[in-house]
């Protein structure tokens, strides 16, 4: 039986354009605002055409010793050439943490499917 993780595909995202690059601090304090960007294409640019797109991005953080994640994010691009308005595949968005953990970032690309990434990320007392 195939699981849904073994579909998501990773790689180096300077030589591919489907990964979703992680910008974050390597280390905050802890009850410090954490910003975070996520995009796609950022070495080689994604068309972002009506038939080849990224649909949607998803953050989600693990705390250290925790037993799931945290959805911190599910970010939607509906626009992909309607009346000439083409989404980019880019996010900021905020949170804090009590503990350090590990950032995971999920996209999904309506030709090339699913694609995955991750970044450390620790948070100092």
């Amino acid at each position: 039986m195939k699981k849904i993780g073994d579909l998501y595909q990773s790689g180096d995202w300077k030589g591919e354009k489907h990964v979703p690059v992680i910008h974050a601090p390597d280390k905050v304090k802890k009850g410090d605002l954490i910003e975070v960007n996520v995009n796609i294409g950022e070495e080689i640019p994604h068309p972002n055409l009506q038939e080849h797109y990224i649909a949607w991005i998803k953050l989600y953080f693990h705390p250290e010793g925790a037993k799931f994640p945290v959805e911190v994010g599910t970010y939607e691009f509906d626009s992909h050439g309607e009346q000439g308005v083409f989404t980019e595949p880019y996010v900021v968005t905020r949170f804090k943490a009590e503990k350090s953990g590990t950032l995971y970032a999920t996209s999904y690309c309506n030709i090339h499917g699913l694609w995955e990434n991750s970044k450390e990320l620790i948070v100092e007392d």
